[in-house]
Parts: C-alpha cells; structure tokens; sequence
C-alpha cells in the first residue's frame, strides 16, 4: 500500500516480494511446450530439425520440473530437489537483463568473474521483481 499525494491509501495489485524473505520461483512451461508443440510439424517436414527441437523442448521442460531458483536476502540459489547445486552472491553481480519485455524467453546475468543465460523456465513476473528488488541495474 501507498499513500497518494491526495492523501488517500492505495493498493497495488503486483507482487513485490520483501528483500529479506526468501521467495522461491513458480516453474513455468511455456518455452519447453511452445517447443514441443513446434516440433510436431516439423517432424513432418525436416525429421531431423524437429527431432531436435523437439528433444531440445523436452530437457527444458525435464529442468523446469526438477530445478528451483530461490532468491534469499543475499543470493540467487539454485536446487535440485533439496540440493543446493549452485549460489550466486548478488555482490558479484554487475547488470542483468530479461529478453524480451513481451515474450521473455532468456535471462541474461553478469558476475564480476563469468556471464550467465537462462531460459525463463520461472515465473517472469516474479523473476523480474524479485531482481528490480535485490539486484538494481546499474
């Protein structure tokens, strides 16, 4: 809630997660089946070609299932199941990006030591708040 220069209260309806909470992302699964689906035709057409997007579309929806990106007070953690299998302290990191506004197919970051892309395999909305929050671009 926020008061406006009238004096009246009001509510926003977006979710804006609390930088101290740890907020764990919602899957989402549109990358992986627009690719699955995609591949159908082209199975008909380019047996190879389709065969790959549409193996390519089925690992992504295979890591959309089993991995988890939680963002804590002080990192981007990543799980397998309960397994932490990689921490990405927000102090090394130096910008970020999603591409692109209306569709946001990848996730771009940049650490101090390595660049990072990601298929958005997460709730979008959710992703990019939690990063405005966290980690402001430079």
């Amino acid at each position: 809630m926020s008061i406006s220069k009238a004096g009246f209260e009001t509510v926003t309806s977006s979710f804006v997660p609390n930088s101290t909470s740890t907020v764990e992302l919602k899957p989402s699964y549109n990358i992986p089946v627009v690719l699955v689906i995609a591949s159908i035709p082209l199975l008909l057409v380019q047996p190879l070609v389709g065969g790959v997007i549409g193996l390519f579309g089925l690992f992504l929806m295979f890591q959309a299932v089993t991995l988890r990106l939680q963002f804590t007070a002080t990192d981007l953690d990543i799980y397998r199941g309960e397994k932490l299998i990689r921490r990405f302290p927000y102090q090394e990191w130096q910008n970020w990006r999603i591409f692109w506004d209306g569709i946001p197919i990848l996730f771009y970051f940049k650490e101090i030591k390595s660049i990072h892309f990601l298929p958005i395999l997460f709730d979008p909305n959710t992703l990019k708040a939690c990063l405005e929050q966290r980690c402001p671009r430079i």
